[in-house]
């Protein structure tokens, strides 16, 4: 039986306090001892942030990645090993922004893996820049007269990009969280979690009594229908006033290691590999 002492690491988090990280490691612990998932059968993919340091604090598979590029080696990972549970986590700097490109590809692709982005409008390891989902006219060191630039709608983005599985979560409601979580690892195929994480340092507009004015759940709304695309986009235009979290957009699609001809057989670890295969190669080049 898995409990959450099987995930505990010996890592002190280097989080402010108070910090919105604190409520998804946790929601992330409960997510994986719920399905039952054992510390060995899971890879947690990061790149450079504050979120990024997550898989720091959780005692399962890990890889460090640079910043923006935690999703290759994720997908490497998961051809490699389909049993692994894979997930990335990363902040909206790291995921949108250096990110960007991998996050609109990945989606296309659509391979089975969860990835967590820690949204709090900010850079928060460098310091309080804005970042791609920072509002306009928000105030920074480097935008000391407002933000000028439009903030990213990324639950906009991966509708457009037909994810498979679009959600938002907030970190102020960490039972909500974990059961998004759950619903994200089960779900075959390429799952993003956009989650509402206060920067309780660097963001003192968008704090956790801001969100907890305005968010509410999809899910109590009876006539709701994620499977409904055109409603999908028009859900994940509300901002302000109400913000909608859950599930936001679903579709069940073949996912990406499905579909590659040299995995028919199998996963790569599980392929007996005869070096000699390669010997016709290598007389190319004598």
């Amino acid at each position: 039986m898995v409990t959450l002492a099987d995930y505990k690491s010996d890592d002190i988090p280097a989080w402010c306090p108070g910090c919105g990280d604190f409520p998804i490691l946790s929601a992330v612990k409960n997510a994986l001892v719920g399905l039952g998932k054992r510390p060995h059968e899971v890879l947690m993919v990061s790149g450079i942030g504050q979120a990024a340091k997550l898989p720091h604090y959780l005692k399962c598979n890990t890889f460090n990645g640079l910043h923006g590029r935690a999703i290759p080696p994720a997908i490497a990972a998961k051809i490699a090993n389909h049993d692994l549970t894979v997930m990335v986590v990363g902040g909206d700097g790291d995921g949108y922004a250096e990110g960007g490109n991998h996050f609109v590809h990945v989606m296309r692709r659509n391979p089975d893996m969860t990835y967590l982005v820690h949204n709090n409008q900010i850079y928060g390891l460098t310091k309080g820049q804005t970042s791609p989902t920072s509002d306009a006219g928000f105030v920074t060191k480097t935008t000391p007269y407002g933000n000028i630039a439009s903030p990213e709608n990324p639950l906009l983005i991966a509708i457009a990009c037909n994810c498979s599985f679009v959600a938002r979560g907030f970190a102020g409601d960490a039972k909500h969280l974990t059961s998004l979580i759950k619903e994200a690892i089960a779900h075959k195929g390429f799952s993003l979690i956009d989650i509402l994480q206060p920067c309780v340092t660097f963001n003192r507009v968008n704090t956790f009594s801001w969100y907890e004015k305005r968010v509410y759940k999809v899910e109590e709304e009876g006539d709701y229908d994620p499977y409904d695309r055109l409603a999908a986009f028009k859900k994940a235009q509300e901002w302000g006033d109400r913000i909608p979290i859950g599930i936001i957009y679903k579709e069940e699609r073949p996912v990406y290691e499905e579909q590659i001809p040299a995995l028919f057989k199998g996963c790569l670890i599980k392929q007996k590999v005869d070096p000699l295969t390669f010997q016709s190669l290598l007389e190319e080049f004598k």
